[in-house]
């Protein structure tokens, strides 16, 4: 009788809560606006023949490669960064390895890592969520082979500083070190420059954030040359579809789109936690392109109450040290609004009392 390894019959099944999301999605931290009028352009563009044939990625990397300034031989386009996690895995761990994992954070970390055979090793975040840096140095051991890092993280919005990320780097030279920066556009802060030092370490980028593109699934996965060759050998040839790598040019060549987005959400971000902090609910300063709060035993009633006001808000309750948390997206600046006037009915509705102390 045909059997799945014991390492998939174990795994823990991931459902996101796509149904029935009817309302002003800030649940998913998707961008609210869209993609730039030139991607769409682009898009319309597309004929038959273009889709009929099989996707050259190639030609896109190198576009990819020059815009970042590194060499295309660093450079993997992968369908979302959730493609570039699994082949980090793929590529590095098996049975008898361990996978470190910084939480609360991005669960396909520890699903695609469970999923090759290895014991996922969870940190718990420090105070505050702050990036557990010493317990996390203080887990490396000789079979730790991967060690994913969301940062800004997800879904706290903290960051870790490119200093503690490079001490862990250089404390496991026989691991993967995955620093994941799909929030990157909204922090400004990355470890990029510091590949052709480091050459066990990765970063990761998506276009799903800040370019409006999350349905396109495209994202890259950065790293050393000769370890990117490695990640390619486990790769598809096509596994970034045509209408994404058609689409991905027109996005770079529209920062002034990205940047306006950016500074629209980073200004609602700046706006959601002074009126957070005006009602006493308390949260956590944020790097992304949302904010977490803590709302206690009143959660479920606060994201019922957002629902009937056309706001959809995540429920991160399940999550380590999340007890009574929700997250928020920010987008444009009109959804701000929108946001803060179903913000001040919501808390109402549910008997919030401010907080003092």
């Amino acid at each position: 009788m045909l059997s799945a390894r014991p390492a998939v019959q174990n795994l823990k099944e991931y459902h996101p809560p796509v149904g029935g999301r009817v309302g002003l999605r800030l649940d998913f931290n998707e961008n609210t606006q869209g993609a730039s009028p030139r991607v769409l352009e682009r898009l319309r563009q597309l004929d038959a023949e273009s889709l009929a044939r099989y996707p050259d990625r190639e030609p896109v990397e190198r576009e990819v490669a020059a815009f970042l300034r590194i060499a295309p031989a660093e450079t993997l386009l992968t369908n979302g960064v959730d493609e570039a996690i699994h082949l980090l895995c793929q590529t590095y761990l098996e049975a008898g390895c361990e996978a470190i994992v910084a939480v609360p954070t991005f669960s396909m970390y520890e699903l695609f890592a469970a999923g090759s055979g290895a014991s996922v090793i969870p940190v718990m975040a420090d105070d505050n969520f702050r990036f557990p840096t010493a317990r996390l140095l203080n887990t490396i051991n000789a079979r730790t082979r991967l060690i994913a890092v969301a940062n800004p993280n997800n879904p706290s919005g903290a960051k870790a500083s490119s200093r503690d990320l490079l001490a862990i780097a250089a404390a496991a030279p026989e691991a993967a070190v995955l620093v994941d920066e799909a929030y990157f556009e909204f922090c400004g802060e990355t470890v990029l420059n510091e590949l052709a030092k480091v050459t066990n370490l990765f970063v990761a980028r998506t276009f799903s954030k800040a370019y409006g593109m999350a349905g396109l699934r495209i994202g890259v996965l950065i790293g050393s040359a000769a370890q990117m060759q490695m990640v390619r050998k486990v790769a598809s040839p096509y596994n970034v579809n045509a209408v994404a790598l058609a689409a991905l040019p027109a996005a770079l060549q529209d920062q002034a789109y990205v940047e306006r987005y950016v500074a629209e959400v980073r200004s609602g971000r700046e706006r959601l936690e002074t009126w957070l902090n005006s009602r006493g609910i308390r949260y956590w300063p944020s790097h992304a392109n949302f904010v977490l709060a803590n709302f206690g035993s009143l959660a479920q009633g606060f994201v019922q109450a957002m629902s009937q006001r056309g706001i959809l808000v995540r429920d991160r309750s399940g999550d380590p040290g999340c007890a009574g948390c929700i997250r928020m997206t920010l987008g444009t600046s009109s959804d701000t609004d929108r946001l803060s006037a179903a913000l001040e009915e919501a808390v109402q509705q549910i008997g919030w009392v401010r907080r003092t102390g």
